[in-house]
């Protein structure tokens, strides 16, 4: 299964200025809950805007430029090529990261099963979007939350 986990505004807006919109405890443990143990594919600057590899996960990371050797971290020159990697330590669940573009050309091509989504209420006046998913759906879970002045929910999709 491929699977696609993002958080965005009430607009679809992930990021800004390469950085994301919101920071929220809560959003980041279920990342971390539904990924650890699981590869990540995401782009060059995705993996940049973190800054490290994530732990207990195998970061793969999109780019024509490999920059540095780390342990936990792999280069892939396309989405399918780091598909092709994730597959061969991974034969349950592959995570997409991020960002808009990789998320654009995977939904367009048609690999992504599942969406993992965070949806959080207003607009934040974001510089990247992730694109439309009207295709996606079958509900497998929604739930509303809030933490602090950020009112959102969790919503897993299916096609």
């Amino acid at each position: 299964m491929i699977s696609i986990i993002v958080a965005m505004d009430s607009k679809n807006g992930i990021g800004k200025n390469n950085n994301l919109l919101f920071k929220i405890p809560e959003d980041f443990a279920r990342m971390k809950t539904l990924t650890v143990g699981h590869p990540l594919i995401m782009g060059r600057k995705t993996f940049e805007s973190i800054g490290k590899v994530l732990p207990g996960r195998l970061n793969i990371v999109i780019t024509h430029d490999p920059f540095r050797v780390q342990e936990g971290l792999f280069f892939a020159s396309s989405l399918e090529e780091a598909l092709k990697i994730a597959s061969e330590d991974e034969k349950n669940e592959i995570f997409i990261f991020g960002g808009g573009q990789i998320f654009k050309e995977a939904l367009e091509k048609n690999m992504v099963d599942r969406l993992y989504l965070t949806i959080v209420e207003g607009d934040f006046g974001a510089d990247t979007f992730f694109p439309g998913y009207s295709e996606f759906t079958k509900v497998i879970s929604e739930e509303n939350r809030q933490s602090g002045d950020y009112k959102f929910k969790f919503l897993t999709l299916e096609k």
